[in-house]
């Protein structure tokens, strides 16, 4: 996964702790985490095209999120940064071998393939089981003051 991957995510945690009636620009996210403002913007257009967050240009404008924090999964987020392209490509290397007659009925995937298909569908279960919602109540009972901490960081004009 991309590093555009963590920074989709806390993102969105942030904006779930934002105003809700006033975009924060891209410019006051990347500065958050001293990221690239370009390159945090196109993570950002990626969530708006899924529908994740929303974009209102101009002086006011900035990024919100489109969707209640509980109807956004982790699943969502890692699918509009990465595409939903599963994890492993096999490219069936088992037919190079100087003996491909002994790997088996090439109609049906090898069983390498086999596996790390289970596996990205046991992980992406497990993302399309987690909320955005169930990440910031976590959060929250973690570190109770970061919500509020960082609502008046993203609200303060910056100097």
């Amino acid at each position: 996964m991309s590093e555009g991957v963590e920074w989709a995510v806390h993102c969105c945690l942030n904006l779930a702790w934002a105003d809700a009636g006033r975009g924060v620009p891209a410019a006051r996210l990347a500065a958050l985490y001293q990221l690239p403002a370009a390159y945090l913007n196109k993570q950002l257009q990626a969530l708006v095209r899924d529908g994740i967050l929303m974009s209102t240009s101009g002086p006011r404008g900035g990024f919100r999120l489109g969707r209640r924090p509980a109807d956004i999964t982790l699943l969502d987020i890692v699918t509009a940064i990465e595409g939903a392209d599963e994890a492993f490509r096999c490219t069936e290397i088992r037919r190079r071998t100087p003996w491909p007659h002994t790997q088996g009925d090439f109609r049906d995937p090898c069983l390498i393939h086999q596996a790390m298909g289970r596996a990205d569908l046991a992980w992406r279960r497990e993302l399309a089981a987690q909320t955005l919602a169930e990440v910031k109540a976590t959060v929250e009972r973690s570190a109770p003051g970061l919500p509020g901490r960082t609502r008046e960081w993203l609200a303060a004009t910056p100097h």
